[in-house]
């Protein structure tokens, strides 16, 4: 093997993927930066899916929204890109999960140091021979390539100026921007300086880029000196391990090449001897391996919207890549093992969630199975009929119907040299959406837009509500109708921002506090503003409400004023959220992890990370589990401290979420220590009681418990037992004796109903018996094809089946009907086969699932016997006489 030979070379410098990566860190850490640990791929930029560039996590202080963590750091950060999917395991360096690794500058050096450490570490540190070396700079750069040839000492004939597209990076339209600068291997260095074309993707692979980050542009376009030049670089950790490693492509390196091992052990080949479309699978199954792996640990689940869909999607393709070289059962598992004890040494969460990880790979890989097993049997009859390309239509129903996605039926089209029609699949698609269409939620933008531009105007709101819940302010800012004004009135609702506030921010699940402001007014007659949400933007808290009376402007002072009772409330629920993953840690998996929250002032939700419901008994366990700790009454512990204190004494962090240095710490002893900025009781107590209301799956991997605590447990049972009265009085019963009674009651209804279908299987007998002299011949055969209203499906197939007996193995019998013939809207059509038509090549699952398209719906069932449905009422005579037609042709 390529990569074993080339890591036994015997060459000093780094080598492995582990070493490169170390080796980068070390370099710039022992230049005074400041080492930061990978970022989650569920970024914090609300703008972008998922982190696709390692300077991602700095995007904020590069903008001026954040303090700088220092004024130098270095990182190797883990990125997904799905833009390009179709080239992972067709070019040698494509991948949707790879691994960044960057040196940044925050106002400190620039562009020549910059320069110097690049070449210093990728020459001296790596190895690589000048002589292999090809720099790009940008076309206006003259101080650039005037550093890289007079400084360094880069031939200059290896210095190719390159366009803006290339070699220019920018934010966006506006904003901070400036000049590239990149280093390119050249695998072929004896075909000379001349004519050196950087495209040349055979010969030239680009691994190191260094942006110098020194303009400012507005909305003119122009160009303007930033006052804090930034740097912010980027290596390609796979492309410099294909490099040291001397392999073919990054898919043969050691980051990648064990995991196409164990696909291929799996799938009993060797690697090494298969053709390119054989190797290409392997290489598809090794790199989205490595992206669901950490998507799942990173707290993504799979879904159809969003990052979940991004994930299903890579997911699948691993399972169809797998069956496409041989893997019939399910492999994701060992993969998910395989790809954990690869990574594991650079990114520990991984063992940490090893758990979910497996779960949520089986039960997607199973879910997908079935879904692969139905589309790709309807797929190979579509292609038997060998058409030109895979109709629009087709290929929706392949989407709706079966859950077959899109992009595999491309992919299976591809591979036998068809196209699918995108315009037609959209346009059934835009007609399903007009059906289903609902009610839209308008955001109102204004509004938001003119938070947002006052939120990063203004200082950060001092909050004073963890000590007092009521405290003197001062107006900074107020939005009237979706502008900043300087005054408002009664009657208007506004949104306000204080110099300090004992009201509480939404966050962390917990929503905002409700109270008042009070105050004398600016017209000196007093002024009250009711205030029903609290908001946080940058730190910048924003109060939503209304005045009720009086008049309220700029620089006015206020008594903020708590409601206690809700705060109160909110605090009993808060904490009770903490006893409850504790509980859940306890009674059901030690390794189960927050995935959200809910703390409201009547009710909680708290959703985790598990594979399956929680039972009934479980449940019971947790709940006196947590009323044992709140009779218990343990005084709460609330501190700050570092986050590597808080990490060192246990506190459980809500994985993904990103902490400052100084985090608070939330400690009930010996039951739950959690890093929270959430108010609390001060002691379990004051909780009162603790109730669970219900246990439910809200996505894939993820449950969800709603309860109540304190107060409000007290209006949940006034609640049920008013419902209990009810019962009582009209089962006329007493409390205890209401179940026994609805048992009763069902099985008679459940008697009645066994009672009623017999006797409607017996009345559809009777009336098709009536039916068989309304057979016709056709050749040899007979068919009977009859409309038979007020009969349901097991009435149509106990007719159907009595008619082919008394006609003979020589009939197909075809019925349909409305079970109600008041509702056009449901149809049901039966067929049933005998012996020797089925001899014909005919199935009555296949036959009456197309018949059932013209009422506008669809089904199937075994070759002599099938029912379908339909949603059309008005078309179903015109379904049975082409079905008449239909059998005719076939069998005349």
């Amino acid at each position: 093997m390529a990569v074993a030979r080339s890591l036994r070379s015997g060459e000093s410098g780094p080598r492995t993927g582990s070493e490169i990566r170390s080796a980068f860190l070390t370099f710039f850490a022992e230049r005074a930066h400041q080492v930061i640990p990978s970022a989650s791929l569920v970024p914090e930029d609300p703008t972008v899916l998922l982190t696709i560039a390692g300077m991602l996590p700095f995007k904020p202080v590069f903008m001026g929204q954040a303090e700088r963590p220092a004024p130098r750091a270095t990182s190797s950060q883990k990125c997904i890109r799905t833009n390009d999917i179709e080239n992972v395991g067709r070019t040698a360096r494509h991948h949707t999960f790879f691994e960044m690794l960057g040196n940044f500058s925050f106002g400190d050096y620039f562009k020549q140091q910059a320069i110097e450490w690049a070449w210093e570490l990728t020459t001296e540190v790596f190895g690589l021979d000048p002589k292999n070396l090809v720099v790009s700079v940008f076309r206006e750069d003259d101080e650039a390539e005037t550093i890289w040839r007079d400084v360094v000492g880069v031939n200059p004939k290896r210095i190719i100026r390159m366009d803006e597209a290339d070699n220019f990076w920018a934010s966006g339209l506006t904003g901070p921007c400036g000049p590239c600068s990149e280093i390119y291997y050249d695998f072929k260095p004896d075909l000379g300086n001349d004519d050196i074309d950087l495209e040349d993707d055979g010969r030239f692979v680009e691994f190191y880029n260094l942006v110098f980050m020194q303009y400012n542009r507005d909305g003119e376009g122009n160009l303007t000196p930033l006052a804090n030049r930034n740097i912010d670089t980027g290596m390609g950790l796979e492309r410099m391990a294909q490099i040291l490693q001397g392999v073919p492509n990054n898919y043969e390196t050691d980051i990648i090449y064990p995991l196409i091992e164990t696909a291929a052990g799996l799938a009993g080949l060797d690697y090494q001897k298969l053709d390119e479309k054989g190797k290409t699978s392997f290489k598809v199954i090794g790199d989205h391996c490595r992206a669901i792996t950490h998507l799942i640990c990173d707290g993504v689940t799979a879904s159809n919207l969003g990052r979940g869909y991004i994930m299903r999607r890579l997911l699948r393709r691993v399972v169809r890549h797998g069956r496409l070289v041989g893997i019939e059962k399910p492999f994701l598992q060992a993969m998910g093992e395989a790809a954990i004890a690869l990574m594991v040494e650079a990114y520990p969460q991984l063992e940490e969630r090893r758990k979910l990880i497996l779960a949520e790979l089986n039960r997607e890989e199973a879910r997908f199975l079935e879904t692969l097993e139905r589309g790709e049997k309807v797929l190979a009859d579509v292609l038997v009929a060998k058409p030109k390309m895979i109709s629009g239509g087709q290929a929706f129903e392949l989407y709706d119907t079966y859950g077959f996605p899109l992009e595999l039926t491309q992919e299976i089209a591809e591979e036998h040299g068809l196209t699918v029609d995108l315009l037609g699949f959209e346009q059934a698609m835009d007609q399903q959406r007009q059906r289903a269409k609902a009610a839209a939620v308008s955001i109102d933008l204004t509004l938001q837009g003119a938070i947002e531009q006052m939120a990063a105007e203004l200082a950060a709101t001092r909050f004073k509500g963890y000590e007092v819940l009521e405290q003197p302010c001062c107006v900074l800012a107020l939005v009237v109708n979706g502008e900043s004004a300087e005054r408002a009135s009664a009657g208007d609702s506004v949104q306000i921002v204080l110099d300090t506030t004992p009201f509480y921010g939404e966050s962390g699940g917990q929503v905002g506090d409700h109270g008042v402001l009070s105050g004398e007014g600016s017209g000196g007659n007093g002024v009250i503003v009711t205030v029903d949400d609290v908001s946080r933007h940058r730190n910048v808290f924003v109060h939503f409400g209304r005045i009720e009376r009086g008049t309220l402007a700029l620089g006015d002072l206020v008594n903020a004023q708590v409601d206690r009772a809700c705060r109160r409330r909110a605090q009993a629920n808060h904490t009770a959220t903490h006893l409850l993953q504790a509980a859940l840690k306890q009674v059901v998996d030690s390794g189960i992890g927050q995935a959200g929250s809910l703390v409201d002032f009547d009710r909680l939700r708290f959703d985790f990370h598990c594979s399956r419901a929680i039972t009934a008994k479980e449940l019971e366990q947790i709940e006196v589990l947590i009323n044992g700790w709140i009779t218990e009454s343990h005084d709460l512990i609330v501190e700050e401290m570092s986050i590597q204190e808080a990490k060192a004494a246990g506190a459980v962090a809500m994985f993904g979420e990103k902490y400052a240095d100084v985090v608070r710490v939330v400690d009930v002893p010996g039951v739950s220590m959690e890093l929270c900025g959430g108010t609390h009781v001060a002691n379990t107590a004051e909780i009162g009681l603790f109730k669970i209301v219900a246990e439910s799956s809200v996505a894939a991997g993820i449950r969800r418990i709603e309860a109540v605590a304190g107060p409000a447990v007290l209006a949940y049972l006034n609640e049920r037992d008013e419902v209990v009265k009810q019962l009582g009085d009209r089962f006329k019963a007493q409390p205890g004796e209401i179940v026994e009674r609805v048992s009763v009651l069902q099985e008679e209804l459940k008697s009645n109903q066994k009672a009623l279908t017999a006797a409607r299987a017996e009345l559809a007998v009777a009336k098709s018996a009536a039916l068989a002299t309304q057979a016709v011949a056709v050749g040899e055969y007979q068919l009977l094809l009859a409309r038979l209203d007020g009969v349901d499906g097991d009435g149509l197939q106990g007719a159907a089946l009595g008619l082919l007996d008394q006609l003979g193995d020589a009939t197909a019998v075809v019925l349909g009907g409305l079970p109600d013939p008041s509702d056009e809207g449901k149809v049901i059509l039966v067929a049933a086969f005998g012996k020797a038509v089925i001899a014909q090549g005919q199935q009555a699952g296949k036959f009456i699932g197309s018949i059932a398209k013209l009422c506008g719906g669809g089904g199937g069932g075994r070759p002599n016997l099938a029912q379908a449905g339909g949603r059309d009422g008005a078309a179903l005579d015109g379904a049975l006489e082409a079905a008449k037609v239909e059998l005719r042709q076939a069998l005349g």
